[in-house]
């Protein structure tokens, strides 16, 4: 450990790694988030953080130093994170990326904030997303980032003219530009697991209702689920363990299962593992670096010993219309809140309280997030809702039962996260369905609710693209986490793709 400090610089270090030398006392909390603190001031640029507050920060780092000599540990004690700001924290400002919310402060922490707290981590701050989570490029936010006087998108640090992915795009972004060492998503269609393989970072959601999603502003709450992205499955299984557990009185979608070690069986042998490859995530549209990565990875995985076994999920392509159907349906029952009476943005000039509900939505959601209002509204509207909602959840049971059979035949299911690498910003704003169709292989797991994981396997060939993340989908059956994290981390021992960084940072 001591080589690892004296030969990398301190946002090189992994959480593991990093939380070892805190215990360690070669390093102390309050340096490190002083340390991180100035590396997101010096790479603004990026538009990452939509709240830091330094003096919050230093005294959560003071507090983790003095319980560090006291010899009362937690498993991140003292290791600085940001927080999506989806999640709801009493310290810092929580606006979901949107104008409805712009500087709320929350009276209380969600549970995935406050139970990674109890184990020590240190908040850096809040980081720029999609507005309520919608959208597949963080080109949605309409908050303006720290040190940047105007509403400006996430931007990629591989290529600062791409998108960083979303919604959890600031997540993503900061992780990759070493601005953080670890990070909080959400993934309701792909909001971890797209951002990861645009960045070339490690993100997984776990199986639907691992995590609470108490505090979490809701987009769609069948859906969203809570997960971390980091530069390794190492560390996501150590902040996996952290933030999944019940919480029952607080989460009526909470599932109640003990919390678990997941980095436990990180190590094991994946000799004989059965891997799935979807005939459907290789067709047209794929682009052809994506598909050399992916499948050079998957040429990687049988050397390691695992065997490839042809899938089929047949309904592959139906997920963009269900989720989209059952998404905004969701949206337009949650968003409803947001009407200007008890919190939040409250239009200034009005007639009646009808004309204030009207003219407040009208001020306070963007493009994306009206036009999903307005789809799920519909889709639930008298004579529509046979036709358009109850189908689509008919077809969603078949999605879940198509990847039941297919597990019948393997341990987990591989493919690529994304048809192409991450776009120009503005590429697709005219057009949300480009937007909405960069999410097919994503979409499927969340219907299902089953863990994916994005992990880095390679870079983009073509001139147009040279040099961009490609990164591949790890998809396992319900409650698998500890074997997607070991099928994972047992690649990145193999390859080095994880530790690759964008030049500059």
């Amino acid at each position: 450990m001591t080589d690892s400090l004296s030969t990398h610089a301190l946002h090189d270090l992994s959480v593991h790694d990093m939380a070892l030398a805190l215990r360690n006392k070669q390093v102390s909390s309050v340096e490190l988030a002083q340390h991180f603190l100035q590396r997101s001031r010096d790479h603004a640029h990026l538009g990452a953080f939509v709240a830091i507050d330094e003096t919050t920060t230093l005294a959560q780092a003071q507090a983790a130093d003095r319980r560090i000599a006291q010899g009362s540990v937690g498993a991140l004690e003292g290791v600085p994170i940001a927080h999506k700001d989806i999640f709801v924290t009493k310290d810092f400002a929580t606006t979901a990326g949107s104008r409805m919310l712009k500087g709320y402060r929350s009276p209380f922490d969600a549970t995935v904030v406050a139970k990674l707290a109890a184990d020590g981590a240190v908040t850096l701050g809040k980081l720029n997303c999609d507005e309520f989570a919608m959208g597949s490029s963080n080109e949605n936010s309409a908050i303006a980032p720290v040190g940047q006087d105007t509403v400006t998108p996430v931007r990629n640090p591989w290529n600062a003219e791409r998108i960083p992915g979303g919604s959890s795009g600031g997540s993503a972004a900061a992780v990759a530009a070493r601005l953080a060492p670890a990070a909080t998503g959400t993934d309701t269609g792909g909001s971890i697991r797209q951002p990861a393989a645009f960045c070339g970072i490690t993100g997984i959601k776990p199986t639907y209702g691992r995590a609470s999603r108490y505090g979490m502003v809701a987009f769609a709450s069948s859906l969203d689920q809570a997960g971390p992205m980091a530069r390794s499955a190492q560390d996501c299984a150590l902040l996996l363990s952290s933030l999944c557990g019940p919480d029952l009185d607080r989460d009526s979608t909470s599932l109640d299962m003990p919390a678990e070690n997941y980095g436990r069986s990180l190590q094991d042998s994946i000799e004989g593992l059965r891997i799935g490859v979807p005939q459907e995530f290789f067709g047209e549209g794929l682009s052809a670096d994506v598909r050399a990565s992916v499948e050079a990875a998957l040429k990687q995985y049988e050397q390691l010993g695992a065997k490839l076994v042809p899938i089929s999920l047949p309904r592959t392509e139906l997920s963009i219309p269900v989720y989209y159907i059952i998404a905004p349906a969701e949206a337009s029952s949650n968003l409803s809140r947001f009407d200007g009476v008890k919190f939040g943005h409250r239009a200034k000039d009005y007639g009646d309280l009808a004309d204030m509900y009207k003219k407040t939505r009208a001020e306070g959601f963007g493009d994306e997030v009206k036009r999903r209002i307005m789809i799920g509204t519909y889709v639930l509207s008298h004579g529509y809702y046979d036709a358009y909602y109850l189908q689509a959840q008919k077809i969603r049971r078949m999605i879940a039962d198509d990847f039941q059979n297919a597990f019948k035949q393997c341990d987990v299911i591989a493919g690529p996260v994304a048809p192409t690498v991450a776009w120009k910003l503005g590429e697709k704003s005219d057009d949300p369905v480009a937007n909405y169709l960069a999410d097919i292989f994503t979409l499927p797991a969340s219907l299902a609710g089953l863990p994916g994981m994005s992990i880095p396997v390679g870079f983009a060939q073509a001139p147009q693209d040279k040099g961009m993340p490609v990164g591949m989908q790890l998809i396992g059956n319900y409650f698998s986490e500890a074997r997607l994290l070991n099928a994972a981390h047992r690649f990145q021992q193999a390859t080095d793709f994880h530790v690759a960084r964008p030049a500059g940072y």
